[in-house]
């Protein structure tokens, strides 16, 4: 499916698109995601980098349940309860998603459900 992403200057040191264009396709609206646990079901308490990577990991699965991909994210809302972990959390996202970044909006929160929780995710996906 095609995309188009909308490349600001500053925006892609902050691996975001202001803008992604799509045409067509399914849309996958997922709910927000959180790692506080890996795969095996040890806690990632207190780790902001582990739990980042397993939260896309669980993202990750969960389109693929609906048949789409990281690849196919246009938009997320990435809520962080320390915006000291924000440029971590930029650079993780760098690396999962190359050059075509989402759009995206980061906003801190003063806390979740559940207080292991360091950071959640929640976006939209267009498949072909």
């Amino acid at each position: 499916m095609p995309k188009t992403y909308v490349r600001g200057a500053w925006q892609q040191s902050r691996a975001f698109s202001p803008a992604v264009i799509t045409q067509g396709g399914r849309t996958v609206w997922f709910a927000g995601h959180t790692g506080q646990k890996d795969n095996e079901g040890k806690s990632l308490a207190g780790d902001f980098e582990a739990q980042t990577y397993q939260t896309f990991r669980n993202i990750e699965a969960t389109l693929k349940e609906a048949g789409a991909t990281l690849k196919d994210i246009v938009t997320v809302t990435v809520f962080l309860t320390d915006p000291r972990h924000t440029t971590r959390m930029t650079e993780i996202r760098a690396e999962i998603f190359g050059s075509n970044f989402p759009a995206s909006a980061a906003i801190t929160v003063t806390g979740f459900a559940d207080p292991t929780m360091l950071i959640e995710i929640q976006g939209v996906a267009v498949v072909d």
